[in-house]
């Protein structure tokens, strides 16, 4: 059965406090011991050790004092921010309408110079052309039994996604697996015309375009799609959820696995001949060779 996203916030919630406790166990502290030092009230170590109680920045800053870790904190307070803001439920960012959801995210975008993006299964949204869009949204907004505006949410995902085409200090980094050149959202159509869109972005001056065929021997198995946002925001695409993650940590994790797909994919002239193959295989009912 798949974990929801409050249970693993729970689980996340529980992963802190337990890094907590081996703090103080390591530090030979009891419960008693760092409550004096921290000026607490008794019960307060162990309500935050079972995590029962958040603790604040000031409490992690205050643990970590008295246990001589100070060098913890920073890590470990953005980890309990993530766990209360790390899970957004899709149905309730999305219930306003998915035109909304695609605007929210118009000023993280225009605050980071590195976008990177990893994904096994779908175009990702920056290189996206409409009709795909909203093949994808419309898809998402029946799973989710929420209002279908996937029309005006692609106009709004293309307009986004024209940050691409500025000139500027931006870098775009993306590793997609082969599979995602092979399953078909909308018509074929419109699924040539989004292979299309790959040939030309990864032209781009801006953009790195890496794609792992299918036969690659892997060092890493596929993962979920993440998106990384310079080196503070790691942001994850799951079914129920999106995870955003910035505990120093976690975030560097992300990068040291976005470098070992990356360093599976092929570029160039090998990824747009992997494009092209697609394109071949797409029914011949508007003109291209069947599969």
């Amino acid at each position: 059965m798949p974990v929801s996203p409050s249970s693993s916030a729970q689980t996340a919630r529980e992963g802190v406090a337990r890094e907590l406790r081996e703090l103080r166990q390591d530090a030979g502290l009891t419960l008693v011991q760092l409550a004096g030092l921290c000026g607490w009230s008794h019960s307060k170590p162990s309500r935050i050790e079972n995590a029962k109680t958040p603790p604040s920045s000031s409490d992690i800053a205050a643990w970590c004092r008295a246990c001589a870790a100070d060098s913890q904190a920073a890590d470990l307070t953005a980890r309990s921010r993530d766990v209360e803001t790390m899970y957004q439920e899709w149905r309730k960012r999305a219930r306003t309408g998915l035109r909304r959801l695609q605007n929210s995210y118009l000023q993280l975008f225009e605050a980071t110079r590195l976008f990177r993006v990893y994904s096994p299964t779908a175009v990702p949204g920056l290189l996206q052309t409409d009709g795909y869009t909203r093949a994808l949204l419309s898809g998402n907004a029946r799973l989710l039994g929420i209002p279908d505006d996937s029309a005006e949410a692609a106009a709004a995902r293309t307009a986004r996604s024209q940050i691409i085409h500025q000139a500027g200090r931006r870098r775009f980094v993306f590793v997609l697996e082969e599979s995602v050149l092979r399953y078909q959202l909308g018509t074929s159509d419109d699924m040539a015309a989004q292979l299309g869109r790959l040939l030309t972005a990864g032209a781009l001056p801006a953009v790195s375009l890496g794609i792992i065929p299918m036969d690659t021997p892997r060092t890493l198995w596929p993962q979920e799609i993440f998106h990384l946002y310079d080196d503070t925001l790691a942001s994850v695409e799951l079914l129920a959820a999106e995870v955003n993650i910035t505990a120093p940590s976690e975030v560097a994790l992300y990068e040291t696995a976005f470098e070992e797909l990356r360093n599976m994919a092929v570029y160039g002239a090998a990824a747009r001949a992997l494009v092209l193959n697609a394109i071949e295989a797409l029914p011949s009912s508007t003109g291209r060779a069947t599969a």
